[in-house]
């Protein structure tokens, strides 16, 4: 209260007897000063300034730098003084070197600006430097110094081994644009067999059951028919009657070269041979319709005393039991649906597209196949596209050929599919489980030998695996390229601080 009537007597006086003099003469008159560092009491860290900024002084010439950044960039404002009064800012040449990690150097230089010199640079973030001011007025120079650090923490050898910390090198990378569709693993139906007897009967006999894997031409069931019987019967009297019509049309022959028998006897013989030949032939081939073999045609020619009604029902291909609908003593129809076997060694995923993804998917198309219950990947083409649109859905079907050498796909499965729509290369990018989030930074974690540092990133485009950097990090820097969660950590423990 004191202090501000005596304020009020000054201006009164001044007002009343001393009109030449403009107020603010009449303070400085008095004794009202700019505030310097030293009239502000002790203080910790730094020294601060009467704008707020870091004083630095050299001898009775001293600087206040101010990193100024309310409604603009961040900007150096530097404010110059000697004998503790403000300076003329027209009669100083200034220029500041910002070392950042790594062996980064920004060089900024100043104009004059009201009663500040204004740097011609942005101070990006974060605001972690050591800073070189070098000042020229009247013929003398001075160089002043001073360091801040903000994001920075130290991190021995050992302690990044054990956490896992490894480093990588800014560069080039391909980015592929990735479209995400719905699907699920099914049978490849090329590779699936519906056994049928072909034939009634009864089963005898049951080799393979549900999981079972087989191998082509390996026995699944035997079967006892009167069908083949009587096919089997027809087949071989029809080999044993040609056996003799070639014998007798042999004998006939030579008989009507020598001119002993007439042509007419020897023409009607070897019409009877053919009759016989084609009756062997289609009783052979409908056998072999039947899925009787060679080795069982020969079989049967071989041993008279042989069971005509017995067939052993065979695997077309290799594959594994998925269906089996057949037992011991049933009695089938020809066209009874046994044994499903299927070849597991590949599959294909069904993919999902709705009609606004259609064009950016075509055949051909390289896609990977994700399944988040298995923890697995797989690579294929679309080899198949819908031709039609799901009244339903709305989407079309498309078909991705899979192999599938350890049996992991299971058809059932439901998966995501994740199509290339495009491939480019850009000429610096980043791991993308490299980027943190700090503060409303999207930063990685420079390296420079034990230390580290979030650097702010300006992002582009971006897969599973790369991210395009725009700006904030030149090509061959070193960052933490995985598990730089833990370098975070440290940084936010350490309470590192924003400081101007």
């Amino acid at each position: 209260m004191k202090y501000r009537m005596l304020s009020l007597v000054r201006l009164l006086l001044c007002a009343l007897f001393l009109p030449l003099f403009s107020a603010c003469e009449w303070l400085e008159k008095i004794g009202t000063r700019t505030p310097t560092p030293e009239a502000a009491g002790p203080v910790a860290g730094p020294v601060k300034g009467p704008h707020g900024g870091r004083w630095l002084a050299d001898g009775e010439f001293a600087l206040e730098v101010t990193i100024f950044e309310r409604g603009v960039p961040p900007e150096f404002r530097v404010y110059a003084y000697e004998a503790r009064k403000p300076l003329d800012p027209a009669g100083l040449k200034l220029t500041i070197e910002v070392r950042r990690l790594a062996g980064r150097v920004d060089t900024i230089r100043f104009t004059p600006v009201n009663d500040y010199l204004l740097g011609d640079q942005e101070i990006y973030e974060p605001h972690s430097f050591a800073v070189q001011a070098t000042a020229e007025r009247q013929g003398r120079k001075h160089l002043l110094e001073y360091s801040q650090y903000e994001a920075r923490v130290e991190v021995d050898p050992e302690a990044r081994k054990v956490a896992g910390v490894e480093i990588a090198e800014a560069g080039p990378a391909q980015i592929r644009r990735i479209l995400e569709l719905p699907g699920e693993i099914a049978l490849n139906p090329d590779r699936v067999a519906h056994i049928v007897p072909r034939f009634d009967g009864v089963v005898t006999e049951i080799r393979k059951n549900l999981g079972d894997k087989v191998a082509k031409g390996e026995t699944l069931a035997v079967l006892e028919s009167r069908e083949l019987a009587s096919s089997n019967l027809e087949f071989v009297q029809a080999v044993q009657k040609l056996e003799f019509s070639s014998a007798a049309f042999e004998r006939e022959e030579a008989l009507w070269k020598k001119k002993v028998s007439p042509e007419e006897d020897y023409l009607a013989r070897r019409q009877a041979l053919e009759e016989d030949r084609l009756a062997a032939r289609g009783a052979e081939q409908w056998l072999k319709a039947l899925g009787v073999t060679d080795a069982e045609l020969k079989g049967l020619l071989a041993n008279s005393e042989q069971n005509l009604a017995r067939h052993e029902i065979r695997a077309p291909q290799d594959g594994v039991v998925i269906e089996k609908r057949v037992a011991v003593g049933a009695a089938v129809k020809d066209d009874a649906d046994l044994f499903t076997i299927a070849d597991l060694g590949t599959v294909l995923a069904k993919v999902t597209i709705y009609d606004n993804d259609l064009r950016s998917v075509r055949t051909g198309q390289e896609v990977t196949v994700k399944s988040e219950a298995l923890g697995a990947e797989a690579r294929g083409k679309l080899e198949y596209l819908g031709p039609m649109i799901g009244k339903e859905t709305r989407a079309a079907v498309a078909h991705v050929l899979m192999p599938n050498p350890n049996q992991l796909w299971r058809p059932g499965l439901f998966v995501t599919v994740f199509v290339v729509q495009e491939e480019f290369t850009v000429p610096v990018a980043v791991a993308a489980e490299a980027v943190q989030q700090l503060r409303d930074w999207e930063v990685v974690f420079l390296q420079e030998g034990n230390l580290f540092e979030a650097c702010p990133l300006e992002l582009g485009r971006r897969d599973e695996q790369w991210v395009e950097v725009l700006g904030g990090l030149p090509a061959g820097m070193k960052y933490v390229a995985k598990n730089s969660f833990l370098i975070k950590a440290d940084i936010l423990k350490s309470g590192a601080t924003h400081d101007h």
